[in-house]
């Protein structure tokens, strides 16, 4: 049973939920001013894991052949044959049952939304398969996550809408960037597949200078959070942490060099999303 657990979560990669779930709560805590109240948090992070468990493993599940031909992702649980395609559709269909679940918990808007949040996750999914934009597509997924949350704790749409939603934005170009570092790994497999990414079509140093271009808009965009939302210092000192990641990890990579690459993809993004919104709650602790 706990080798069956942990095939499911490597599958899936659990724990990198740490991407988008301080992102969901920071649209929260921006929607309620402060902490929200704890029955709603938890719903939301239950939407949020659940909701990103369904993508993974329908993105683990539809790519299973390219993985299978792929060196870099070929012992990967399906290709390798760890986990059966049963239980992948299985966990898919259960982890989707949840989120639109604990959507309708939520609100009754919220639960008629989820379906075409559900649509989102899973048309990243095809979007290599037909254009180079799939980056951006794979950050709306995400970007999603802020302005969700903040329907959530609202429950409705009325109110001001336009820090969850720059938010959102600078989450879409936060991701869209690292996932162009990440992609060129992949970017002769991908031209050679007829798969379709900024790497295989531009190449890497055309992929990592507009990577660095996209991390320089997300940090405009938080300072537009940071002035809407009318936040302290210790939120724009969450921002300046924030900035120095992603400047550190554009230092780790190069066209020439990407043996560093899950250092920049996987340990410093990680921290991106849980200094600013341990920022956010300190601020609204101290500073309000």
């Amino acid at each position: 049973m706990s080798a069956s657990l942990s095939a499911f979560g490597n599958l899936v990669a659990f724990r990198h939920s740490v991407f988008a779930l301080p992102f969901a709560l920071q649209g929260a805590w921006l929607a309620s001013g402060g902490p929200p109240p704890w029955r709603s948090v938890a719903w939301i992070v239950l939407c949020a894991v659940s909701a990103r468990t369904a993508a993974m493993g329908f993105n683990r599940f539809l790519d299973r052949r390219i993985d299978a031909r792929n060196p870099r992702t070929a012992k990967r649980e399906l290709p390798a044959g760890v986990l059966s395609v049963a239980q992948v559709v299985g966990l898919i269909v259960i982890s989707s049952a949840v989120f639109l679940g604990a959507s309708w918990a939520l609100s009754p808007l919220c639960g008629k939304l989820a379906p075409l949040v559900l649509v989102v996750l899973f048309f990243y999914s095809f979007t290599k398969r037909f254009t180079f934009l799939a980056h951006g597509f794979l950050g709306l997924a995400l970007g999603i996550a802020p302005p969700a949350a903040w329907l959530a704790v609202r429950g409705s749409l009325e109110g001001d809408w336009i820090a969850p939603l720059v938010l959102g934005v600078a989450v879409l170009c936060w991701v869209a960037g690292f996932d162009l570092i990440y992609a060129c790994q992949d970017r002769e497999f991908d031209a050679a597949e007829g798969l379709h990414s900024i790497p295989a079509r531009f190449g890497a140093k055309a992929a990592l200078t507009l990577a660095r271009g996209l991390h320089v808009v997300t940090v405009a965009l938080l300072c537009v959070v940071w002035q809407r939302a009318e936040l302290g210092w210790i939120y724009l000192a969450a921002i300046g942490f924030a900035a120095a990641l992603m400047a550190w990890e554009h230092r780790l990579v190069s066209p020439t060099d990407l043996s560093r690459v899950n250092l920049a993809f996987f340990t410093l993004n990680g921290w991106v999303g849980v200094g600013l919104f341990c920022g956010l709650v300190l601020d609204r602790a101290f500073l309000a």
